[in-house]
């Protein structure tokens, strides 16, 4: 028969020692050899009698006794004259009966206490106790010793094979110098004395310098002993023996002409490492590690390490490369075969490959495509690799936090393996790949290292000619590869990072641009995706429009992929079915297949009330109209802001809000409204935060709007930061702005006059169709929003020329 299994009868988690409160009267456990210190969990095998009838009472009650030391560990039936006075309150947690009739039980210690007076002893010992709190001055030598004392733990914990390695991160992480103390205490293997009066020292200063003097003595032992057991160990080391056999083994098969498998897979390696072209230095690194390789008996820990280390050195393009492909005619061919406009992005391409070609070098600044999802950002790195007839690889680096993710392990750690750059060149098969870094603005940082840093020597034309892995630990020349960068927004990049790079912005499509993309690229491949012909389907430009405006409202044209594609899984569904065999997808079609619109031009409906104002912002993900709303109360001229503002647009309502009250007779307000009322602005989508200086304009007019009753004219949006005297600052972000503007419907946009230059870089539909108001102060804002008259500074953009312009 099988013994029986000890029994648990009781298990409950750790609480915390600061909110447990102790008895005045607790039930004694004498412990022999043994300190309970307060804040530490601590495993006791109960077998004396009275101890287990102790313990079965307690666990019946409040599970809370008293743990002191026995001052003789000889003496099986200590009385209260036996035990030291100071010991710890604990609590149980855990109970197991033993079959053989024994207890084992978990407690937690609580806090120190000091016997007041015994109140019984049978059938156990119970006392009377007072809690005992430490005495603490914090003051810098407190500091200096807690320091130390962590540091000699480390040191110990490195040489002690019974303590395990997060204790060190345990004690560093632990503020309170007591808590500590009683930490190292209750892990080291110290005399029953030494602890007893590391208990028993309230004043934490002192007892911080008797476990200083302990951690030391116990540091010289550790140390020594470490001293001679290497001693003993190069004496005769087990591995050398082994070598030796192993040496004989392999003069046998020799002998014999039988074949060493180990020393075939040398051998191999060796004629790899002469058939390919290395650097002179890696050559010699290779040899070197193939001769330790040689030396090695298998079993070694290090002679797989160093396998796949001469792997990854044989695997490299060291020498490898493509020819390029400088025909500008052909780059111009490529680049409009995959993109549709963004002539100003394929102009700054074929002026970086002209150089190129007639410098014979593609090594220059490093190309960074910043713009909002779905412009195109991904694919431009594609076109230029075919444009180029390179090979082209892609890392993303949104999220990296750890620098070894770029620099790769050292070999010392189990596992290591090299960073992103060299495995990413290494599945290339080529030294000068187009390589494209994905969402170098989500970069991230913490404990384990600042990936953008190491993302410095990689990007830099000065130092990656040199580029060392921590893995490979050898130079490799990043100097022919062609990198290229893709960001959303440049704020998030670090300045030193951002010097390196030559940044191209890619701003939003328009709605003609969006549908010329569809029919020339989303559209075809959406039929290839669903098996369908135009044949068999036919989409309406009526229709598609429709699903531009109703279905989608973005910068890119992702979203529009995605409907278009729903549209065509229900053609693919009917026509499956047998129910049709050709379909048109026209506007009722596609309302019927997409369901109720999701987005309409509200800008009529919400302006229709005073004190509502179209404003224009930026965001990564391109421009969007912003509703700023003002309302009043009766109160004392005091403004309330909501909205999830930042302080800067804060200090902008304020800036408006003072104009305004500081202009009431000018603009023929009545100066008595403000002191008798309170005015509340607020901002639509609380949960969005928002920021910057250029809703200063629409917050004016809005209180204005408010104040006389006149409300905005509903088909005018605004943007520009204003003054204490009025005047109309210039702000960024125009074409983002406007074209948010045109997608929303509005017809004339208020912008400040320096912001004319940007107006030649729209695209020509936005151009013609939008009205600009250009505006140097407040006075002239309002007339053109609040009577929808446009004053005599009211042009139409001129000029054809396009760029893409960065909102900040």
């Amino acid at each position: 028969m099988s013994e029986p299994e000890p029994e648990l009868e009781l298990e409950t988690p750790p609480a915390p020692p600061d909110l447990v409160e102790i008895p005045r009267e607790l039930a004694v456990l004498p412990l022999r050899d043994t300190v309970v210190f307060p804040e530490s969990m601590t495993p006791l095998a109960i077998g004396q009698e009275r101890s287990i009838k102790l313990v079965d009472d307690v666990v019946g009650g409040d599970r809370m006794l008293a743990l002191l030391t026995t001052r003789d560990s000889e003496n099986e039936q200590p009385a209260f004259k036996d035990l030291y006075g100071v010991g710890t309150a604990a609590v149980i947690h855990k109970l197991i009966r033993v079959p053989d009739g024994t207890l084992r039980v978990l407690v937690q210690g609580l806090r120190r206490i000091r016997l007041e007076e015994p109140v019984r002893v049978e059938p156990y010992l119970v006392g009377r106790f007072v809690e005992v709190p430490d005495v603490l001055e914090e003051t810098r030598e407190v500091e200096a010793l807690t320091r130390n004392v962590q540091a000699l733990f480390a040191r110990i914990i490195a040489l002690v094979p019974y303590l395990p390695e997060e204790l060190e991160l345990a004690a560093a992480n632990v503020d309170d110098p007591s808590a500590l103390c009683h930490l190292v205490a209750s892990t080291l293997r110290l005399k029953t004395d030494e602890k007893q009066e590391l208990l028993e020292d309230v004043n934490v200063e002192q007892r911080l310098r008797l476990v200083s003097r302990i951690l030391n003595r116990e540091l010289e032992v550790f140390e020594l002993g470490t001293r001679i057991q290497s001693q003993v160990q190069s004496e005769m080391e087990k591995g050398q023996r082994e070598f030796f056999l192993r040496q004989q083994l392999k003069a046998i098969q020799d002998e014999l002409g039988e074949s060493d498998p180990e020393r075939a897979e040398v051998e191999e390696l060796r004629e790899r490492l002469h058939t390919i072209t290395l650097p002179e230095n890696v050559h010699k690194a290779a040899e070197r590690e193939l001769s330790r390789l040689e030396r090695l008996p298998p079993a070694a820990a290090e002679h797989g390490v160093i396998r796949t280390y001469l792997e990854w050195v044989i695997t490299l393009p060291w020498g490898t490369a493509t020819p390029d492909d400088l025909d500008l005619d052909h780059a111009r061919t490529v680049l409009d075969q995959d993109h549709y406009d963004l002539e100003k992005v394929k102009e700054r391409i074929i002026e970086y490959l002209a150089v190129s070609k007639l410098k014979d070098d593609l090594s220059g600044p490093i190309l960074c495509f910043v713009g909002p999802p779905g412009v195109g950002k991904t694919s431009l790195g594609h076109s230029i690799a075919n444009t180029l007839g390179r090979k082209f690889v892609r890392i993303s680096v949104g999220g990296v936090r750890d620098e070894a993710e770029i620099r790769g392990h050292r070999r010392t750690y189990i596992g290591a393996m090299p960073g992103t750059i060299i495995r990413a060149l290494r599945d290339a098969e080529s030294r000068n790949p187009v390589f494209l870094i994905d969402e170098i603005d989500k970069m991230g940082n913490d404990y384990r290292g600042d990936p953008s840093s190491a993302m410095l020597e990689v990007l830099d034309p000065e130092q990656h000619s040199s580029f060392r892995d921590h893995y490979l630990d050898l130079p490799f020349d990043l100097s022919k590869v062609l990198f290229i960068c893709t960001a959303n927004t440049t704020d998030t990049i670090p300045s030193p990072l951002l010097d390196r790079m030559d940044v191209i912005h890619l701003s939003g499509y328009t709605e003609d641009e969006k549908f010329g993309i569809a029919r020339k690229y989303l559209i075809p491949k959406q039929f290839r995706a669903h098996g369908l012909t135009t044949r068999r389907v036919a989409i309406h430009d009526k229709a598609l429009r429709l699903v531009i405006r109703e279905y989608t409202r973005e910068a890119g044209v992702r979203n529009l992929e995605r409907q278009i594609a729903a549209l065509l899984r229900k053609a693919a569904t009917q026509i499956a079915k047998g129910e049709a065999e050709k379909l048109k997808v026209d506007e009722a079609r596609a309302r019927e297949w997409l369901g109720p619109r999701r987005f309409s031009h509200e800008v009529r409906k919400r302006t229709s009330e005073p004190g509502v104002a179209t404003g224009l912002a930026w965001t990564p993900a391109g421009g969007e109209i912003l509703f700023i709303e003002a309302g009043a109360y009766d109160g004392k001229g005091r403004l309330k802001l909501t909205g999830q503002l930042s302080e800067v647009m804060q200090e902008s309502a304020q800036t408006a809000f003072s104009w305004v009250r500081s202009r009431a007779v000018a603009l023929q307000l009545d100066p008595g409204w403000f002191a008798a009322h309170d005015v509340h602005i607020h901002v639509p989508a609380g949960a969005v935060p928002k920021d910057g200086p250029s809703a200063g304009v629409a917050m004016a007019t809005a209180i204005v709007s408010l104040v006389t009753g006149r409300p905005v004219a509903n088909d005018v949006g605004m943007t520009g930061e204003v003054t204490l005297t009025g005047q109309v600052l210039p702000i960024g972000g125009v074409r983002e702005k406007v074209l948010a503007a045109q997608r929303a419907g509005l017809k004339r946009v208020i912008l400040p006059r320096e912001n004319a230059s940007d107006l030649e870089e729209l695209p020509a539909d936005a151009r013609e169709a939008m009205q600009f108001v250009l505006a140097d102060e407040l006075p002239q804002v309002l007339a053109a929003a609040l009577d929808g008259k446009a004053p005599a500074r009211v042009r139409r953009a001129q000029g054809t020329d396009r760029r893409a312009a960065l909102g900040r």
